[in-house]
């Protein structure tokens, strides 16, 4: 007898489905009641700090996200155009705020009033 899965072996030998993702990139959710959310918040709270989303439903309706800050919200907010090359894959944001100290300032290489100077001999006497 002839398994019905011998197709399915076949079709993988010749289209090399071997290599296949086990995985996916969705990471966990969850769903939760406003009144078990309230009764064991601490838990949920502990969940999202290990990096799950938490969907609350309202009668089985979805109302708000429990999920970790987003880094750079507050740039988003502040730069919109910023924001739109973030959706579009064209900018990624930092994963951890800038830290002053980090960059320590270059010294001057030129004079001060150097730029001044080139920028009104290049214009002339427009």
């Amino acid at each position: 007898m002839v398994s019905p899965f011998s197709v399915y072996s076949e079709m993988q030998e010749d289209l090399g489905l071997d290599n296949v993702a086990t995985g996916s990139y969705i990471g966990p959710m969850r769903e939760v009641g406003i009144r078990e959310l309230k009764n064991r918040l601490s838990e949920y709270i502990r969940l999202v700090r290990e990096g799950e989303v938490v969907m609350v439903t309202d009668r089985g309706e979805v109302v708000a996200e429990l999920r970790q800050p987003v880094a750079g919200e507050e740039l988003l907010q502040k730069y919109p155009g910023l924001a739109d090359l973030v959706r579009r894959g064209l900018a990624t944001l930092p994963s951890k705020p800038h830290r002053p100290g980090l960059y320590t300032r270059l010294p001057a290489v030129t004079p001060p009033g150097t730029a001044a100077r080139l920028l009104d001999e290049e214009r002339g006497d427009r």
